[in-house]
């Protein structure tokens, strides 16, 4: 059965760590046959959100940029692919932004009361996260950006998603000293589109 597989890369720092992770991933689901078409989200036009409401009037954003593309992918994307670095206990900016600018699917699944339908396959989510805070504050950064993207993967009407997070990771390209962190988001990859 045919998938569409989509990925969002939120780190704006090219061949760093999320973009290593997520390599590994996209490579598991490719081995199974599925193509990921990657959105690097800070080479894209993406203006915040208005708050404006014109969503909730119409199930319609607004504002015109690259987000009319991936509002049309999400939609009949079968599993989803979130990557960000933690910044300040949180998604990064250009992750915050395309989540955000997805109010639309929250006014049309809750004002509108049509929701996205999840297709034959189902749809769901992957959430990978690097981060290079120390012990103490690794739950709070994880569970802050997690909660952001829950709350994502609920309004897109992801079912269900897998979380991959990992701390102590800053320096550009360390994650590559954890073979272990590789071999997880590679077969993360493969279990997504199984």
């Amino acid at each position: 059965m045919d998938m569409k597989v989509i990925a969002f890369n939120g780190s704006p720092r090219r061949g760093g760590n999320t973009d290593i992770l997520l390599a590994e991933t996209i490579r598991g689901a490719k081995e199974q046959g599925y193509e990921t078409q990657v959105y690097q989200l800070s080479t894209l036009s993406l203006k915040p959100c208005l708050n404006c409401g014109h969503c909730d009037a119409t199930g319609r954003c607004i504002i015109q940029d690259d987000m009319q593309g991936i509002h049309d992918n999400i939609r009949s994307a079968d599993r989803i692919i979130v990557a960000s670095p933690i910044f300040f206990f949180s998604v990064s900016a250009q992750t915050k932004i395309m989540i955000d600018r997805c109010q639309t699917f929250w006014a049309e699944k809750y004002v509108h009361k049509n929701p996205i339908r999840p297709g034959a396959v189902g749809r769901k989510g992957l959430l990978l996260l690097v981060g290079g805070m120390k012990k103490n504050d690794k739950n709070m950064g994880f569970a802050c950006a997690e909660a952001t993207v829950r709350a994502f993967f609920r309004t897109v009407n992801a079912q269900e998603h897998v979380t991959l997070a990992y701390d102590g990771v800053d320096e550009k390209g360390a994650i590559a000293k954890y073979p272990a962190a590789l071999t997880d988001a590679y077969e993360a990859g493969k279990a997504l589109v199984r």
